[in-house]
C-alpha cells in the first residue's frame, strides 16, 4: 500500500542519528531512498552517480570489492547488475543507525556474500591485511567529506590494500571547495603507478576520481 501511494505523493519516515543528524526513509514513484537534509544517501541520485563511474571500470576479473561509506547499499546492489558480482563484499560504515536502516528497511542482511562493519573508514584501514579487486570511496557526511580522507596517510593505508590490478572509485566532490585535495590526491596515486580519470559534474553534481593499477 504504501509503495502504492508513493506514486500519488511521497511517504517519509525520520529517524534520529547521532553522525548524521535526521535520516529520511523515502518511498518516491514507488522506489524508496535514504536521504540526509541536504543529500541523497543511497538509491536516488548516489545510486546513479557510482554506477556511471563502475560502468567506466573494467571489473570482469573483480573477485572482491570493499565499500568505504555503506549507505543503504544502493552500490551493493549495483554491483550485482552490473557485473553479476556474486564474490566477497565489506561494507564499512560509522554510523549503527544507518546500519541498522540498510539491514532491515532495505534487506541487506539477506546478501550473502556482503560483511557488514560497523566502523569507521580510517580506523579500519589502519588495521586492514586484505588486498581488494575494487575499493570504492563514498565517504559523505551529508554534503561533505570529513578533511582525514583527503590526507594522503589514508590514501597509503588504501593504495596497500588495492590488489596488483585493483581499480580505485573515489567519490570526491560536491563542488570545487576540494580541488587541491583532490590533485594531490590524484598525483599521489599517479605516482604509484595508477592510470587516472576524472569525471566531473556526474549526474550534474559530482566528482568521481577512477584510479586503476
Amino acid at each position: 500500500m504504501v509503495r502504492l501511494l508513493s506514486f500519488i505523493y511521497p511517504i517519509t519516515k525520520k529517524v534520529k542519528s547521532e553522525f548524521n543528524g535526521t535520516l529520511e526513509i523515502t518511498w518516491y514513484n514507488g522506489k524508496k531512498h535514504l536521504n540526509t537534509k541536504n543529500a541523497n544517501y543511497s538509491y536516488g541520485s548516489l545510486q546513479k552517480i557510482l554506477k556511471f563511474g563502475l560502468n567506466k571500470m573494467d571489473l570482469s576479473r573483480c573477485n572482491n570489492v570493499l565499500v568505504l561509506g555503506l549507505g543503504g547499499g544502493s552500490v551493493i546492489k549495483t554491483l550485482g547488475k552490473i557485473i553479476g558480482h556474486q564474490k566477497s563484499i565489506i561494507g564499512v560504515e560509522i554510523d549503527p543507525v544507518i546500519v541498522k536502516i540498510a539491514k532491515e528497511e532495505f534487506k541487506l542482511s539477506k546478501i550473502k556474500n556482503l560483511e557488514i562493519i560497523c566502523d569507521d573508514a580510517s580506523d579500519f584501514m589502519q588495521k586492514n591485511r586484505s588486498n581488494f579487486d575494487l575499493i570504492i570511496v563514498d565517504l559523505f557526511i551529508d554534503t561533505k567529506i570529513p578533511s582525514p580522507f583527503f590526507e594522503i596517510p589514508f590514501w597509503e593505508n588504501i593504495v596497500e590494500a588495492t590488489s596488483k590490478e585493483g581499480n580505485i572509485l573515489f567519490n570526491a566532490s560536491l563542488d570545487f571547495k576540494n580541488e587541491c585535495d583532490i590533485i594531490n590526491i590524484a598525483s599521489y596515486l599517479y605516482k604509484n603507478n595508477f592510470q587516472i580519470e576524472r569525471l566531473e559534474k556526474v549526474n550534474k553534481t559530482n566528482t568521481l576520481l577512477l584510479a586503476k593499477r
